[in-house]
């Protein structure tokens, strides 16, 4: 008989619905759904308040917010503005108080595609620390602005460390006040690829967008807290059976379709990701989204 096949994500409000579509009450998670109809924007909170419901939903006691724009994939500049400004606003909600030192990380593979988000975030994002040390916050003409560092700290086959390692010697010699980490994720529905943004104050796990899990990046392991930005850039293969299966036995409970989807997925689609045929422009013009919502939201701390 074929063990239970799991579709995988890494969207907290994803790990949420399969709960919602069976019925069933999760303890110790709160979830709360909004929709702005001008933007066209679903905005989904899910608060993990005890460790059981962190059993439950598989991920760590924290926030996680997710914001689902459909026009995310549309090239239009406006609207994208439009979002960035909500991460904007959402971001600052996440962040400690008094910052007055900041390094965001781009995690990923510069050249592969789907993975390079994180790295192409980080080539907009407005860096002020040496300006700041060389010439005080009055050469930036701006009060209470922090210092911004970034780094890419590249994959393990690249530099021979794990990300950890690095960003705890970063860490020690900039002693940053919070750690933004934007890195792409993995979603269970192809209907999120590229037009949904996940913020939260759990940190991130490096590779997790590719199915290739390091060391949890989070306050607990870097003694900082750190916050996760990321965009589902790809899904399992078998994520497309699971939509498929799904739409045409819309009765099942998901416990049964992840039964089903046991007997006739083929282990040779456990290990593949499948991404948009455009991503590249669409990794370009989200890095644009997610960087500007950044720059806004530390500018205004």
């Amino acid at each position: 008989m074929a063990g239970k096949y799991r579709v995988r994500t890494d969207l907290a409000m994803e790990n949420g619905e399969k709960y919602e579509k069976d019925n069933v009450e999760i303890s110790g998670v709160v979830i709360r759904k909004s929709y702005d109809r001008k933007k066209d924007i679903h905005t989904t909170v899910v608060k993990i308040e005890s460790e059981y419901g962190a059993k439950l939903m598989e991920k760590p006691v924290g926030t996680y917010i997710t914001l689902e724009a459909p026009s995310l994939v549309v090239p239009d500049e406006g609207y994208h503005r439009e979002i960035s400004a909500e991460l904007a606003g959402h971001l600052k909600k996440l962040l400690p108080p008094h910052v007055d030192s900041v390094l965001v990380v781009g995690l990923g593979n510069r050249n592969i595609t789907p993975d390079s988000l994180g790295p192409r975030v980080i080539e907009h994002i407005r860096i002020t620390r040496h300006i700041i040390r060389e010439y005080g916050e009055e050469a930036l003409g701006e009060d209470g602005t922090p210092m911004i560092s970034a780094l890419v700290p590249g994959v393990m086959a690249q530099t021979g460390m794990d990300t950890m390692e690095i960003l705890q010697g970063v860490i020690s010699e900039t002693s940053p006040d919070v750690i933004l980490v934007v890195d792409a994720l993995a979603a269970r529905s192809t209907r999120r690829l590229s037009c949904t943004v996940q913020l939260t104050d759990t940190g991130i796990c490096p590779g997790s967008g590719v199915g290739n899990h390091r060391c949890g990046l989070n306050e607990e392991t870097l003694h900082v807290p750190v916050i996760g930005i990321g965009i589902p850039m790809v899904v399992d293969a078998g994520t497309i059976v699971h939509d498929a299966v799904s739409n045409l036995l819309e009765t099942l409970e998901e416990s049964e379709i992840d039964e089903f989807l046991a007997e006739v997925v083929p282990p040779a689609l456990h290990g593949m990701c499948v991404t948009p045929k455009d991503i590249d422009e669409t990794v370009r013009r989200l890095s644009f989204t997610v960087s500007e919502g950044i720059n806004q939201a530390l500018k205004e701390v």
